[in-house]
């Protein structure tokens, strides 16, 4: 379980997280959103102790991060950040053997080996291997990388918005790859996105953050709110319910208004020359 308690960080006078306190469900995926600034990045970066905070604490199953060395958070907790592009040009199979550096001690094992054969085969790039992620397309890499995730064989699995730069098809594929991460291999993941529906459709719980603050946080039928929304985004939004979820509907409210006029207009002058 990770659990956050009282968690502030800040940059100078600038205040990013303010008296943050979270308990991420395990073996669901809990989405992060917010508009841009609200501070989920961030939080991502202190929970995996790549950012140091000023206040509060993160436990990693009731063991507070601050006490755990490197290596061993690495056995249990994974993080993709945004900014994932190497520096060096190398193979899908030697990006995806960096995934078992915390675990192996200088030399791949058999069952190092293993897992990482396991994690080419479950994300179906065993033809491309071999070529190198700049000759990929970004669907393609995105599998890589997380191929890669799936290798280190971590518990939590903590994702920076990894759809970006995905085209709807892709995205919608990467969401149900994590879905099935989660089914499959019994992972707790958490993902920062912006694409609401994409959260409603595929998220078990969602945490809406604001200026470094929670606003609310629940399950995702709860959090399909309106009044929850709107005070998120600054946003008029309208929700509605497709197949059983409910998804936002982005409208212009002055058209509404316009085309509700020309309704009532057509309605008075029906019952006019009748």
């Amino acid at each position: 379980m990770i659990e956050i308690k009282n968690l502030s960080k800040s940059y100078g006078d600038f205040q990013v997280l303010k008296d943050i306190n979270l308990v991420i469900p395990e073996q669901k995926i809990t989405a992060l959103i917010g508009a841009n600034g609200a501070g989920k990045s961030t939080l991502l970066g202190v929970i995996s102790r790549l950012l140091p905070h000023q206040s509060g604490h993160v436990y990693l199953d009731d063991i507070d991060l601050k006490t755990l060395k490197d290596k061993d958070i690495a056995k249990s907790l994974s993080i993709l950040k945004q900014s994932n592009q190497l520096m060096i040009r190398i193979t899908v199979k030697e990006l995806v053997t960096f995934g078992r550096y915390p675990h192996q001690k200088g030399k791949l094992t058999q069952f190092d080996k293993d897992k990482i054969q396991e994690a080419l085969t479950y994300m179906k790039i065993e033809d491309i291997k071999d070529k190198y992620l700049d000759q990929l397309s970004g669907g393609q890499r995105q599998r890589a990388y997380i191929a890669m995730i799936l290798a280190q064989d971590t518990k939590y699995i903590l994702l920076d918005e990894p759809l970006n730069n995905l085209d709807m098809k892709h995205a919608v594929e990467m969401m149900m790859i994590l879905d099935k991460l989660v089914k499959d291999y019994q992972k707790t993941i958490v993902i920062v996105m912006h694409d609401i529906n994409i959260a409603s459709s595929f998220s078990d719980y969602i945490v809406a953050m604001k200026d470094g603050e929670i606003i609310e946080q629940g399950e995702v039928d709860y959090m399909m709110n309106k009044h929850v929304l709107d005070h998120v985004f600054d946003h008029d939004f309208c929700i509605a319910g497709v197949h059983g979820k409910k998804v936002c509907v982005y409208y212009n409210q002055q058209q509404v208004n316009q085309n509700k006029n020309k309704i009532e207009q057509a309605i008075i002058l029906q019952d006019y020359s009748s």
